[in-house]
Protein backbone atom coordinates (compact mmCIF):
# COMPACT_ATOMS: atom_id res chain seq x y z
CA UNK A 1 0.00 0.00 0.00
CA UNK A 2 1.13 3.79 -0.44
CA UNK A 3 2.13 6.32 2.36
CA UNK A 4 3.16 9.64 2.55
CA UNK A 5 6.74 9.45 4.64
CA UNK A 6 10.27 10.46 4.14
CA UNK A 7 12.48 7.66 5.64
CA UNK A 8 10.87 4.71 7.61
CA UNK A 9 13.73 5.47 10.16
CA UNK A 10 12.50 8.79 10.75
CA UNK A 11 8.97 8.32 10.32
CA UNK A 12 7.93 8.40 14.07
CA UNK A 13 10.24 11.32 14.86
CA UNK A 14 8.60 13.59 11.94
CA UNK A 15 5.55 13.06 12.97
CA UNK A 16 6.17 14.15 16.93
CA UNK A 17 7.96 17.33 15.68
CA UNK A 18 4.67 17.92 13.29
CA UNK A 19 2.19 17.61 16.30
CA UNK A 20 4.50 20.35 18.29
CA UNK A 21 4.66 22.34 15.33
CA UNK A 22 1.48 22.43 14.83
CA UNK A 23 0.00 22.65 18.49
CA UNK A 24 -0.77 26.37 19.55
CA UNK A 25 3.01 27.78 21.13
CA UNK A 26 2.96 27.40 24.86
CA UNK A 27 1.53 23.79 25.39
CA UNK A 28 3.94 21.31 24.47
CA UNK A 29 7.43 20.53 24.17
CA UNK A 30 10.53 17.56 24.07
CA UNK A 31 13.03 16.51 25.72
CA UNK A 32 16.50 17.45 24.07
CA UNK A 33 16.92 13.00 23.93
CA UNK A 34 14.55 13.28 21.37
CA UNK A 35 14.95 11.81 18.73
CA UNK A 36 16.54 8.56 20.63
CA UNK A 37 14.06 9.52 23.74
CA UNK A 38 10.49 10.60 22.44
CA UNK A 39 9.01 12.36 25.14
CA UNK A 40 6.39 15.05 24.66
CA UNK A 41 5.15 16.84 27.65
CA UNK A 42 3.47 19.83 29.02
CA UNK A 43 5.75 22.74 28.48
CA UNK A 44 3.83 24.81 31.46
CA UNK A 45 4.31 21.56 34.22
CA UNK A 46 5.30 22.51 37.14
CA UNK A 47 5.26 19.40 38.94
CA UNK A 48 2.71 20.41 41.63
CA UNK A 49 0.10 18.28 40.79
CA UNK A 50 0.82 14.00 40.23
CA UNK A 51 2.20 13.62 36.97
CA UNK A 52 0.22 11.29 34.37
CA UNK A 53 2.73 9.13 31.84
CA UNK A 54 1.31 7.18 29.35
CA UNK A 55 2.63 5.94 25.91
CA UNK A 56 3.41 2.98 23.52
CA UNK A 57 4.57 2.18 20.27
CA UNK A 58 4.04 4.67 17.74
CA UNK A 59 0.99 3.92 14.75
CA UNK A 60 -1.65 4.86 17.26
CA UNK A 61 -2.11 8.17 16.73
CA UNK A 62 -3.47 10.61 18.16
CA UNK A 63 -2.75 8.25 21.12
CA UNK A 64 -0.49 9.16 22.81
CA UNK A 65 1.16 11.96 22.22
CA UNK A 66 -1.90 14.38 21.16
CA UNK A 67 -3.15 13.40 24.72
CA UNK A 68 -0.95 14.99 26.55
CA UNK A 69 -2.16 18.78 27.88
CA UNK A 70 -4.64 20.21 31.02
CA UNK A 71 -6.37 17.85 32.62
CA UNK A 72 -4.97 14.34 30.90
CA UNK A 73 -1.33 13.26 30.15
CA UNK A 74 1.47 14.96 32.03
CA UNK A 75 3.82 13.51 29.18
CA UNK A 76 3.70 10.61 26.33
CA UNK A 77 6.61 8.26 25.34
CA UNK A 78 6.85 6.92 22.04
CA UNK A 79 8.63 3.82 20.83
CA UNK A 80 8.40 3.18 17.19
CA UNK A 81 5.84 2.04 15.16
CA UNK A 82 3.89 -0.87 17.17
CA UNK A 83 7.16 -1.18 19.64
CA UNK A 84 7.35 0.20 23.22
CA UNK A 85 9.35 2.97 23.88
CA UNK A 86 12.54 1.46 26.36
CA UNK A 87 13.08 1.53 29.62
CA UNK A 88 15.69 3.90 29.53
CA UNK A 89 12.77 6.08 27.25
CA UNK A 90 9.94 5.60 29.93
CA UNK A 91 12.52 6.20 33.12
CA UNK A 92 13.84 9.49 31.43
CA UNK A 93 9.96 10.45 30.77
CA UNK A 94 9.65 10.12 34.96
CA UNK A 95 12.29 11.80 35.45
CA UNK A 96 11.70 15.05 33.99
CA UNK A 97 8.22 15.66 35.06
CA UNK A 98 7.49 13.44 38.60
CA UNK A 99 7.76 15.90 41.70
CA UNK A 100 6.71 15.76 45.25
CA UNK A 101 3.27 14.35 44.35
CA UNK A 102 4.54 11.15 42.45
CA UNK A 103 3.83 9.78 39.51
CA UNK A 104 0.79 7.28 37.37
CA UNK A 105 1.86 5.22 34.76
CA UNK A 106 -0.95 4.21 32.54
CA UNK A 107 0.12 1.28 30.25
CA UNK A 108 -1.99 -0.99 28.05
CA UNK A 109 -1.60 -4.72 28.60
CA UNK A 110 1.34 -6.00 25.83
CA UNK A 111 4.23 -8.06 27.19
CA UNK A 112 6.26 -5.22 26.35
CA UNK A 113 4.83 -2.63 27.72
CA UNK A 114 4.21 -4.21 31.01
CA UNK A 115 7.85 -4.91 31.20
CA UNK A 116 9.44 -1.74 29.80
CA UNK A 117 6.98 0.43 31.79
CA UNK A 118 7.06 -2.13 34.52
CA UNK A 119 11.65 -1.73 35.34
CA UNK A 120 11.69 1.98 34.74
CA UNK A 121 8.98 2.09 37.73
CA UNK A 122 10.78 -0.19 39.61
CA UNK A 123 14.25 1.91 38.86
CA UNK A 124 12.15 5.43 39.47
CA UNK A 125 11.23 3.95 42.78
CA UNK A 126 14.87 2.95 43.49
CA UNK A 127 15.59 6.81 42.65
CA UNK A 128 13.42 7.63 44.88
CA UNK A 129 10.56 8.62 43.09
CA UNK A 130 7.27 7.87 43.88
CA UNK A 131 5.49 5.81 41.20
CA UNK A 132 2.36 3.59 40.67
CA UNK A 133 1.33 1.59 37.81
CA UNK A 134 -2.34 1.11 36.41
CA UNK A 135 -2.54 -1.62 33.64
CA UNK A 136 -5.71 -1.86 31.28
CA UNK A 137 -7.01 -4.78 29.74
CA UNK A 138 -10.42 -3.95 28.71
CA UNK A 139 -10.48 -6.12 25.20
CA UNK A 140 -12.99 -8.45 25.48
CA UNK A 141 -12.17 -9.96 21.95
CA UNK A 142 -11.06 -13.64 23.03
CA UNK A 143 -13.01 -14.84 25.99
CA UNK A 144 -10.88 -16.64 28.89
CA UNK A 145 -7.84 -15.44 28.36
CA UNK A 146 -5.20 -14.95 31.02
CA UNK A 147 -3.82 -11.81 29.49
CA UNK A 148 -6.95 -9.27 27.41
CA UNK A 149 -5.07 -6.90 25.19
CA UNK A 150 -5.33 -3.04 26.46
CA UNK A 151 -7.21 -1.18 23.58
CA UNK A 152 -8.81 2.03 23.32
CA UNK A 153 -10.74 1.97 26.34
CA UNK A 154 -7.26 3.14 28.02
CA UNK A 155 -8.43 6.55 26.93
CA UNK A 156 -11.32 6.66 29.72
CA UNK A 157 -8.38 6.07 32.16
CA UNK A 158 -6.33 8.94 30.42
CA UNK A 159 -9.00 11.23 31.35
CA UNK A 160 -10.25 9.81 34.41
CA UNK A 161 -6.80 10.10 35.81
CA UNK A 162 -5.92 13.35 34.42
CA UNK A 163 -8.96 14.82 36.08
CA UNK A 164 -8.14 13.48 39.59
CA UNK A 165 -4.30 14.84 39.55
CA UNK A 166 -5.63 18.15 38.16
CA UNK A 167 -7.62 18.62 41.12
CA UNK A 168 -5.08 18.21 43.77
CA UNK A 169 -5.61 14.52 44.95
CA UNK A 170 -2.53 12.54 45.99
CA UNK A 171 -0.93 9.72 44.05
CA UNK A 172 -2.92 7.07 45.71
CA UNK A 173 -6.48 8.60 45.43
CA UNK A 174 -5.59 9.57 41.51
CA UNK A 175 -4.02 5.72 41.28
CA UNK A 176 -7.31 3.94 42.69
CA UNK A 177 -9.70 6.49 40.61
CA UNK A 178 -7.47 4.75 37.56
CA UNK A 179 -7.91 0.98 38.58
CA UNK A 180 -11.43 1.32 39.55
CA UNK A 181 -11.77 2.37 36.12
CA UNK A 182 -9.92 0.37 34.21
CA UNK A 183 -11.53 -3.17 36.06
CA UNK A 184 -14.87 -1.44 34.35
CA UNK A 185 -14.15 -0.95 30.46
CA UNK A 186 -14.81 -3.56 27.75
CA UNK A 187 -13.50 -2.89 24.32
CA UNK A 188 -14.40 -4.59 21.38
CA UNK A 189 -12.98 -3.92 17.64
CA UNK A 190 -14.21 -4.72 14.15
CA UNK A 191 -11.96 -4.16 11.05
CA UNK A 192 -12.55 -4.75 6.75
CA UNK A 193 -8.68 -4.49 6.70
CA UNK A 194 -5.53 -5.30 8.03
CA UNK A 195 -3.21 -2.41 8.86
CA UNK A 196 -0.25 -1.31 6.40
CA UNK A 197 2.99 -0.58 8.26
CA UNK A 198 4.99 2.42 6.26
CA UNK A 199 8.00 1.03 4.34
CA UNK A 200 6.99 -2.87 5.42
CA UNK A 201 4.78 -4.99 2.88
CA UNK A 202 1.83 -5.40 2.63
CA UNK A 203 -0.38 -9.19 2.76
CA UNK A 204 -4.47 -8.23 3.80
CA UNK A 205 -5.54 -11.74 5.32
CA UNK A 206 -9.03 -10.75 4.85
CA UNK A 207 -10.63 -11.61 1.77
CA UNK A 208 -12.66 -9.34 -0.21
CA UNK A 209 -16.12 -10.06 1.39
CA UNK A 210 -14.27 -10.64 4.86
CA UNK A 211 -14.35 -8.13 7.77
CA UNK A 212 -12.53 -9.59 11.27
CA UNK A 213 -14.31 -9.31 14.44
CA UNK A 214 -11.87 -8.52 17.59
CA UNK A 215 -8.83 -8.39 15.95
CA UNK A 216 -5.93 -5.84 18.13
CA UNK A 217 -4.89 -2.36 17.58
CA UNK A 218 -1.49 -3.50 15.73
CA UNK A 219 -3.37 -5.47 13.17
CA UNK A 220 -3.21 -9.33 15.25
CA UNK A 221 -5.73 -11.50 14.04
CA UNK A 222 -9.16 -11.14 15.98
CA UNK A 223 -11.85 -14.07 17.53
CA UNK A 224 -13.28 -14.71 13.89
CA UNK A 225 -13.47 -13.57 10.46
CA UNK A 226 -17.36 -12.45 9.44
CA UNK A 227 -18.88 -11.71 6.33
CA UNK A 228 -19.13 -8.53 5.22
CA UNK A 229 -22.77 -7.15 5.87
CA UNK A 230 -24.72 -4.46 6.67
CA UNK A 231 -23.51 -2.31 9.65
CA UNK A 232 -26.92 -3.29 11.47
CA UNK A 233 -25.96 -6.84 11.83
CA UNK A 234 -21.99 -6.00 12.50
CA UNK A 235 -23.45 -4.27 15.14
CA UNK A 236 -25.43 -6.38 16.78
CA UNK A 237 -22.65 -8.95 16.34
CA UNK A 238 -20.54 -7.00 18.38
CA UNK A 239 -23.43 -5.83 21.46
CA UNK A 240 -23.87 -9.84 21.43
CA UNK A 241 -20.43 -9.94 22.83
CA UNK A 242 -20.75 -6.63 24.78
CA UNK A 243 -23.85 -6.24 26.61
CA UNK A 244 -23.61 -10.00 28.69
CA UNK A 245 -20.24 -7.88 30.30
CA UNK A 246 -22.21 -4.88 31.20
CA UNK A 247 -23.88 -4.16 34.49
CA UNK A 248 -27.32 -4.33 34.24
CA UNK A 249 -29.47 -1.22 35.13
CA UNK A 250 -26.35 0.95 35.35
CA UNK A 251 -25.62 3.88 32.75
CA UNK A 252 -22.34 3.91 31.06
CA UNK A 253 -20.35 6.12 28.32
CA UNK A 254 -19.52 4.56 25.51
CA UNK A 255 -16.46 5.45 23.09
CA UNK A 256 -17.12 5.22 18.97
CA UNK A 257 -13.04 5.31 17.88
CA UNK A 258 -12.00 5.06 14.49
CA UNK A 259 -9.33 2.80 13.78
CA UNK A 260 -7.44 4.63 10.99
CA UNK A 261 -9.33 4.86 7.52
CA UNK A 262 -13.13 5.02 8.19
CA UNK A 263 -14.39 8.05 6.35
CA UNK A 264 -16.67 10.30 8.74
CA UNK A 265 -19.68 9.89 6.47
CA UNK A 266 -19.81 5.82 8.15
CA UNK A 267 -18.41 6.72 11.43
CA UNK A 268 -21.30 8.89 11.91
CA UNK A 269 -23.34 5.78 10.37
CA UNK A 270 -21.78 3.49 12.90
CA UNK A 271 -22.65 5.64 15.63
CA UNK A 272 -26.44 6.23 14.75
CA UNK A 273 -26.14 2.40 14.54
CA UNK A 274 -24.91 1.63 17.47
CA UNK A 275 -27.15 4.35 19.39
CA UNK A 276 -29.95 2.71 17.92
CA UNK A 277 -29.38 -0.39 18.76
CA UNK A 278 -30.05 -2.66 22.23
CA UNK A 279 -26.65 -1.75 23.61
CA UNK A 280 -27.69 2.11 23.08
CA UNK A 281 -30.08 1.40 25.79
CA UNK A 282 -27.02 1.49 28.02
CA UNK A 283 -25.57 4.62 27.28
CA UNK A 284 -25.70 7.85 28.74
CA UNK A 285 -22.52 9.81 27.56
CA UNK A 286 -20.83 9.56 23.80
CA UNK A 287 -17.22 10.07 23.27
CA UNK A 288 -16.82 10.15 19.09
CA UNK A 289 -16.90 8.95 16.54
CA UNK A 290 -13.10 9.79 16.35
CA UNK A 291 -9.77 8.27 15.60
CA UNK A 292 -8.41 8.62 19.05
CA UNK A 293 -6.40 5.24 19.25
CA UNK A 294 -5.68 4.19 15.61
CA UNK A 295 -4.15 1.69 14.04
CA UNK A 296 -2.44 3.34 11.14
CA UNK A 297 -4.88 3.04 8.19
CA UNK A 298 -6.61 0.13 9.51
CA UNK A 299 -10.53 0.33 8.46
CA UNK A 300 -12.27 -0.30 10.81
CA UNK A 301 -13.36 0.93 14.23
CA UNK A 302 -14.06 0.02 17.97
CA UNK A 303 -16.87 0.52 21.33
CA UNK A 304 -15.68 0.98 24.29
CA UNK A 305 -17.78 1.51 27.12
CA UNK A 306 -17.46 2.35 30.91
CA UNK A 307 -19.88 2.15 34.01
CA UNK A 308 -20.18 5.27 34.75
CA UNK A 309 -20.75 6.91 38.37
CA UNK A 310 -20.92 10.65 39.90
CA UNK A 311 -17.26 10.90 40.15
CA UNK A 312 -16.90 9.34 36.36
CA UNK A 313 -19.52 11.01 34.69
CA UNK A 314 -17.74 14.59 36.42
CA UNK A 315 -13.98 13.34 35.13
CA UNK A 316 -15.03 12.06 31.23
CA UNK A 317 -17.60 15.87 30.61
CA UNK A 318 -14.80 18.00 32.60
CA UNK A 319 -13.00 20.14 29.77
CA UNK A 320 -9.18 19.17 28.93
CA UNK A 321 -6.45 21.37 26.59
CA UNK A 322 -5.66 18.43 24.24
CA UNK A 323 -7.95 18.87 21.06
CA UNK A 324 -7.54 15.18 19.99
CA UNK A 325 -10.06 14.40 22.74
CA UNK A 326 -13.73 15.02 22.05
CA UNK A 327 -15.91 16.26 24.25
CA UNK A 328 -18.35 13.78 25.72
CA UNK A 329 -22.34 14.64 24.89
CA UNK A 330 -25.07 13.31 26.97
CA UNK A 331 -27.27 10.91 25.17
CA UNK A 332 -30.05 12.86 23.54
CA UNK A 333 -32.74 12.36 21.04
CA UNK A 334 -33.13 14.08 17.49
CA UNK A 335 -34.18 17.32 18.09
CA UNK A 336 -36.38 17.98 14.72
CA UNK A 337 -37.92 21.60 13.52
CA UNK A 338 -40.33 22.04 11.46
CA UNK A 339 -39.51 22.53 7.91
CA UNK A 340 -40.98 25.99 6.55
CA UNK A 341 -44.02 25.51 4.39
CA UNK A 342 -43.89 25.72 0.69
CA UNK A 343 -44.86 29.46 0.04
CA UNK A 344 -47.62 29.93 -2.07
CA UNK A 345 -46.96 29.37 -5.77
CA UNK A 346 -47.39 31.91 -8.46
CA UNK A 347 -50.81 32.73 -9.65
CA UNK A 348 -52.11 30.00 -7.44
CA UNK A 349 -49.92 27.16 -9.39
CA UNK A 350 -51.24 24.90 -7.09
CA UNK A 351 -54.58 24.48 -8.55
CA UNK A 352 -55.10 22.76 -11.54
CA UNK A 353 -56.71 24.83 -14.61
CA UNK A 354 -57.75 24.15 -17.82
CA UNK A 355 -56.52 25.35 -20.97
CA UNK A 356 -56.96 23.19 -24.88
CA UNK A 357 -54.44 25.39 -26.57
CA UNK A 358 -51.86 24.73 -23.78
CA UNK A 359 -52.51 21.53 -23.05
CA UNK A 360 -52.29 20.35 -26.87
CA UNK A 361 -48.71 22.04 -26.48
CA UNK A 362 -47.75 20.72 -24.01
CA UNK A 363 -48.41 17.31 -24.71
CA UNK A 364 -47.00 17.67 -28.22
CA UNK A 365 -43.80 19.43 -27.11
CA UNK A 366 -43.28 16.26 -24.36
CA UNK A 367 -44.91 13.41 -26.64
CA UNK A 368 -41.44 15.37 -29.28
CA UNK A 369 -39.20 14.93 -27.20
CA UNK A 370 -39.69 11.76 -26.07
CA UNK A 371 -39.35 10.39 -29.10
CA UNK A 372 -36.11 11.99 -29.50
CA UNK A 373 -34.34 10.06 -26.53
CA UNK A 374 -32.46 7.49 -28.47
CA UNK A 375 -30.92 9.96 -30.97
CA UNK A 376 -29.89 12.09 -28.18
CA UNK A 377 -28.56 9.40 -26.19
CA UNK A 378 -26.64 8.58 -29.33
CA UNK A 379 -25.48 12.08 -30.09
CA UNK A 380 -24.09 12.67 -26.26
CA UNK A 381 -22.70 9.34 -26.07
CA UNK A 382 -20.35 10.67 -28.63
CA UNK A 383 -19.48 14.10 -26.74
CA UNK A 384 -20.84 13.47 -23.15
CA UNK A 385 -21.90 10.81 -20.73
CA UNK A 386 -24.90 9.56 -23.02
CA UNK A 387 -27.90 10.12 -21.18
CA UNK A 388 -29.48 13.89 -22.18
CA UNK A 389 -31.64 11.94 -24.16
CA UNK A 390 -32.86 9.73 -21.26
CA UNK A 391 -33.05 12.84 -18.66
CA UNK A 392 -34.83 15.13 -21.16
CA UNK A 393 -37.60 12.17 -22.03
CA UNK A 394 -37.98 11.15 -18.14
CA UNK A 395 -38.59 15.43 -17.65
CA UNK A 396 -41.53 15.15 -20.58
CA UNK A 397 -42.99 11.95 -19.17
CA UNK A 398 -43.06 13.78 -15.79
CA UNK A 399 -44.85 16.46 -17.13
CA UNK A 400 -47.24 14.38 -19.19
CA UNK A 401 -47.78 12.94 -15.88
CA UNK A 402 -49.05 15.34 -14.21
CA UNK A 403 -50.96 17.06 -16.47
CA UNK A 404 -53.51 17.49 -15.12
CA UNK A 405 -52.61 19.21 -12.17
CA UNK A 406 -51.37 21.88 -14.35
CA UNK A 407 -53.23 25.11 -13.88
CA UNK A 408 -53.17 25.31 -17.74
CA UNK A 409 -55.24 28.32 -17.70
CA UNK A 410 -52.68 30.50 -16.19
CA UNK A 411 -49.15 30.92 -17.68
CA UNK A 412 -47.00 31.92 -15.22
CA UNK A 413 -48.28 29.69 -12.80
CA UNK A 414 -47.44 26.81 -15.78
CA UNK A 415 -44.15 27.92 -16.04
CA UNK A 416 -43.68 27.81 -12.26
CA UNK A 417 -45.37 24.25 -12.14
CA UNK A 418 -43.00 23.58 -15.22
CA UNK A 419 -39.90 24.58 -13.52
CA UNK A 420 -41.08 22.34 -10.06
CA UNK A 421 -41.99 19.54 -12.08
CA UNK A 422 -38.21 19.06 -14.37
CA UNK A 423 -36.18 20.32 -10.99
CA UNK A 424 -37.39 17.24 -9.07
CA UNK A 425 -37.58 14.64 -11.91
CA UNK A 426 -35.24 15.45 -15.13
CA UNK A 427 -31.63 15.45 -12.52
CA UNK A 428 -28.44 16.03 -13.74
CA UNK A 429 -27.42 19.81 -14.50
CA UNK A 430 -30.20 20.29 -17.10
CA UNK A 431 -33.03 19.76 -14.99
CA UNK A 432 -31.57 21.98 -12.54
CA UNK A 433 -30.62 24.22 -15.83
CA UNK A 434 -34.27 24.10 -17.09
CA UNK A 435 -36.00 24.22 -13.75
CA UNK A 436 -33.83 27.44 -12.65
CA UNK A 437 -35.27 29.28 -16.70
CA UNK A 438 -39.09 28.25 -16.26
CA UNK A 439 -39.35 29.56 -12.37
CA UNK A 440 -37.38 32.78 -13.35
CA UNK A 441 -39.84 32.75 -16.67
CA UNK A 442 -42.90 32.43 -14.59
CA UNK A 443 -41.32 35.22 -11.74
CA UNK A 444 -41.12 37.68 -14.77
CA UNK A 445 -44.71 36.68 -16.34
CA UNK A 446 -46.45 37.26 -12.70
CA UNK A 447 -45.09 40.51 -12.92
CA UNK A 448 -45.66 41.54 -16.70
CA UNK A 449 -47.45 39.42 -18.73
CA UNK A 450 -45.21 39.14 -21.81
CA UNK A 451 -44.06 35.42 -22.67
CA UNK A 452 -41.59 36.43 -25.09
CA UNK A 453 -40.04 38.99 -22.64
CA UNK A 454 -40.45 36.56 -20.16
CA UNK A 455 -38.72 33.78 -21.14
CA UNK A 456 -35.85 36.03 -22.37
CA UNK A 457 -35.77 36.45 -18.84
CA UNK A 458 -35.50 33.13 -17.35
CA UNK A 459 -32.34 32.97 -20.28
CA UNK A 460 -30.70 35.49 -18.65
CA UNK A 461 -31.32 33.57 -14.75
CA UNK A 462 -29.80 30.11 -16.27
CA UNK A 463 -26.76 31.49 -18.22
CA UNK A 464 -26.15 33.42 -14.97
CA UNK A 465 -26.31 30.53 -12.62
CA UNK A 466 -25.11 27.92 -15.55
CA UNK A 467 -22.36 30.17 -16.81
CA UNK A 468 -23.02 29.00 -20.29
CA UNK A 469 -23.61 31.51 -23.34
CA UNK A 470 -23.82 31.78 -27.32
CA UNK A 471 -20.85 29.94 -28.78
CA UNK A 472 -20.07 27.43 -25.62
CA UNK A 473 -21.96 24.45 -27.28
CA UNK A 474 -24.92 23.95 -25.47
CA UNK A 475 -28.50 24.22 -25.92
CA UNK A 476 -27.59 28.02 -25.29
CA UNK A 477 -26.91 28.09 -28.92
CA UNK A 478 -30.63 27.26 -29.48
CA UNK A 479 -31.93 28.96 -26.76
CA UNK A 480 -30.83 31.86 -27.08
CA UNK A 481 -31.49 32.89 -31.21
CA UNK A 482 -34.52 31.63 -30.59
CA UNK A 483 -35.82 33.57 -27.74
CA UNK A 484 -34.45 36.68 -29.77
CA UNK A 485 -36.35 35.68 -32.71
CA UNK A 486 -39.34 35.00 -30.65
CA UNK A 487 -39.40 38.75 -29.33
CA UNK A 488 -40.75 39.71 -33.02
CA UNK A 489 -43.51 37.18 -31.96
CA UNK A 490 -42.86 35.37 -34.93
CA UNK A 491 -42.65 31.73 -33.92
CA UNK A 492 -41.54 30.28 -37.30
CA UNK A 493 -38.59 32.50 -37.05
CA UNK A 494 -37.80 31.51 -33.80
CA UNK A 495 -37.90 27.72 -34.61
CA UNK A 496 -35.34 28.90 -37.64
CA UNK A 497 -33.05 30.28 -35.32
CA UNK A 498 -32.77 27.37 -32.72
CA UNK A 499 -32.80 24.96 -36.07
CA UNK A 500 -29.41 27.24 -37.15
CA UNK A 501 -28.17 27.63 -33.90
CA UNK A 502 -28.67 23.42 -33.20
CA UNK A 503 -26.75 23.45 -36.32
CA UNK A 504 -23.92 25.49 -35.74
CA UNK A 505 -22.62 23.60 -32.64
CA UNK A 506 -21.46 20.95 -35.15
CA UNK A 507 -18.86 23.56 -36.21
CA UNK A 508 -18.15 24.09 -32.51
CA UNK A 509 -14.79 22.17 -31.80
CA UNK A 510 -14.00 23.80 -28.37
CA UNK A 511 -16.90 23.62 -25.55
CA UNK A 512 -16.63 25.68 -22.92
CA UNK A 513 -19.24 23.58 -20.17
CA UNK A 514 -20.81 20.49 -19.83
CA UNK A 515 -19.59 17.36 -19.93
CA UNK A 516 -18.78 18.15 -23.57
CA UNK A 517 -15.80 20.29 -22.32
CA UNK A 518 -13.80 17.45 -21.39
CA UNK A 519 -14.06 15.56 -24.98
CA UNK A 520 -11.49 16.74 -27.54
CA UNK A 521 -11.64 18.51 -30.78
CA UNK A 522 -11.80 15.51 -33.23
CA UNK A 523 -14.34 13.99 -31.29
CA UNK A 524 -16.70 17.67 -30.99
CA UNK A 525 -16.13 17.45 -34.88
CA UNK A 526 -19.25 17.10 -36.64
CA UNK A 527 -21.22 16.39 -33.90
CA UNK A 528 -24.39 18.61 -32.70
CA UNK A 529 -25.11 19.30 -29.66
CA UNK A 530 -27.70 17.06 -27.89
CA UNK A 531 -29.37 19.84 -25.51
CA UNK A 532 -29.09 22.49 -28.67
CA UNK A 533 -30.63 19.78 -30.70
CA UNK A 534 -33.42 18.87 -27.98
CA UNK A 535 -34.43 22.91 -27.72
CA UNK A 536 -34.53 23.25 -31.78
CA UNK A 537 -36.72 20.13 -31.66
CA UNK A 538 -39.61 21.72 -29.17
CA UNK A 539 -39.28 24.89 -31.35
CA UNK A 540 -40.23 23.23 -34.40
CA UNK A 541 -43.29 21.54 -32.41
CA UNK A 542 -44.36 24.65 -31.64
CA UNK A 543 -44.20 26.65 -34.86
CA UNK A 544 -46.04 23.67 -36.28
CA UNK A 545 -48.99 23.93 -33.99
CA UNK A 546 -49.16 27.84 -34.51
Amino acid sequence: MKHFFNRRETIVADALDGLLLTTSSGRLARLDSFPDIKVILRADWDKSEVAIISGGGAGHEPSHAGFVGKGMLTAAVSGEIFASPSVDAVLTAIRAVTGPKGALLIVKNYTGDRLNFGLAAEKARAEGFDVEMVIVADDIAIPGINQPRGVAGTLFVHKISGYHAEKGEDLKTVAAHAAAAAGDIVSLGMSLSTCSVPGQAHEDRLGADEGELGLGIHGEPGAERIALQPVADIVAAMAARLTPVLREGADHALLINNLGAVPPLEMTVIAKTVLSSPLGRHVRLIVGPAPMMTALNMNGFSLSLIRLDGAREAALTAAVEPHAWMPAVERHEIKVIPAPRTAVSLNGAATPGENSRNRHLITALCEHLISLESELNRLDGRVGDGDTGSTVAAGARSVLARLDTLPLDRPAATLASLGDILGASMGGSSGVLLSIFFTASAKAMADKADISAALLAGLDRMTFYGGAGVGDRTMVDALSPALQALASGDIAAAARAAASGAESTKTMTKARAGRASYVGERDLAGVADPGAVAVAGAFGVAASLA
